[in-house]
């Protein structure tokens, strides 16, 4: 369980960050799970001397999010990540690879978004073939 968590909305998102900042602590790297079909949660992990602070924001996955980046340049690596694994849109990005850091602009997945597990039935015993392999 993380501690030192502090819910953010996205209307108090910059300032909670800038204040952190000028605390000095540095940024860590964010991180991200789909909590149901419409909400996602961004958690974003910070550290001062051993210490680390994070702030948890959901936001509804059809609606911007405000980009950090401009706070914490480092920042635009994550969240362009994010965008690409889970379809976020981050508002105000200063460097904005519009989905297209890790897929072509042609992607239409979203990789670490709503997965399924199907079971896979095994073969019949007399399906399978000896190899000779031990």
């Amino acid at each position: 369980m993380l501690e030192n968590v502090v819910s953010v909305s996205p209307d108090t998102l910059a300032g909670e960050i800038a204040k952190t900042k000028y605390e000095g602590f540095r940024f860590v790297t964010m991180t991200c799970v789909e909590l149901d079909a419409d909400t996602a949660e961004v958690i974003y992990h910070f550290d001062r001397d051993f210490t680390l602070k994070n702030f948890r924001l959901k936001a509804a996955k059809n609606a911007d999010i405000p980009s950090i980046s401009h706070i914490f340049m480092a920042a635009f690596l994550a969240e362009n990540e994010i965008q690409d694994m889970f379809h976020l849109k981050f508002k105000g990005l200063i460097i904005d690879f519009n989905r297209t850091l890790y897929f072509d602009d042609n992607a239409q997945t979203a990789p670490l978004c709503r997965y399924t597990v199907s079971q896979i039935k095994s073969p019949e015993p007399e399906s399978i073939q000896n190899s000779g392999d031990v």
